[in-house]
């Protein structure tokens, strides 16, 4: 091999391993930064990741909203008619937020199965149901007698 085709081999090298290498780091970036949308019946059924962000929505249950009134800790019942899951979120609720509406909370599955929100998300009008919520109220299956939205 000649010297002028070797130098032109190690260049393209040098350009594929450096694209491949970009590439890789911005794959990783990326999956750090995900969030999954997980309905409450699949975080009871143990399919979310504990310890990983995600999202979690559903409808918040009425007379399920406890206030700490020394501090902006809240914690409620979120529930998409089939189980329900506990959320702690500490710091200034939407202004929309209130009991018997929809909500997406953003945080992550602690190990005792109580969701911790660094984020609450609330719907912006009597209409709008976030398009996740709508879709696991609508496969989920209710138990009788359980859920008061």
């Amino acid at each position: 091999m000649t010297p002028k085709r070797q130098q032109r081999l190690t260049i393209a090298l040098g350009i594929a391993f450096g694209t491949a290498l970009i590439v890789g780091l911005i794959m990783y970036s990326l999956k750090q930064n995900i969030n999954l949308f997980y309905s409450t019946t699949q975080i009871v059924k143990g399919e979310a990741p504990k310890n990983a962000r995600i999202r979690v929505g559903g409808m918040v249950l009425r007379g399920s909203l406890e206030r700490d009134t020394k501090s902006l800790h809240v914690s409620f019942l979120v529930s998409d008619t089939a189980e329900q899951i506990k959320v702690d979120y500490t710091g200034i609720l939407p202004d929309l937020f209130k009991e018997g509406q929809g909500i997406i909370a953003q945080g992550k599955l602690d190990a005792h199965g109580v969701f911790q929100a660094d984020e609450i998300l609330a719907k912006h009008d009597e209409n709008y149901m976030p398009p996740e919520i709508a879709e696991s109220l609508k496969n989920a299956k209710p138990k009788t007698g359980k859920v008061s939205l």
